[in-house]
């Protein structure tokens, strides 16, 4: 059985920074295409961040400088550094994890497992 736990979440003020962990058992991230995915209210979920079994990584636009994906294949466990974080960087975020290669263009859809998500919350 797979599963993907989220932690780290949590309320900082803009330009604060935050640290998201995925803990993985059941899969072997390093062998994945693994993901952090963000989704506010009203708003479609979106791909933050993606890391390759390569240890490629993927950024979108917006955090791109600020967000730093990363792995550690002995803890079995997916990272998400946060910083200079923005009120628009409230969202739920999501780990997730596919088979798809290539890993930066995976669509949302092929992520077959997901966790339940950890609240970042930034205030102004």
């Amino acid at each position: 059985q797979v599963q993907l736990v989220e932690s780290g979440g949590g309320s900082v003020q803009a330009g604060g920074s935050l640290n998201l962990s995925c803990a993985a058992s059941g899969i072997t991230i390093n062998s994945r295409c693994m993901a952090w995915f963000c989704q506010a209210p009203g708003k479609e979920r979106e791909r933050v961040a993606s890391i390759a079994y390569d240890g490629s990584t993927n950024y979108a636009d917006s955090v791109k400088g600020r967000f730093t994906i990363s792995q550690d294949n002995a803890k079995n466990t997916l990272y998400l550094q946060m910083s200079s974080l923005k009120p628009e960087d409230t969202a739920m975020y999501y780990c997730a994890a596919t088979n798809f290669f290539p890993c930066a263009r995976a669509p949302r859809s092929d992520f077959a497992y997901w966790g339940q998500g950890t609240q970042v919350t930034v205030s102004s």
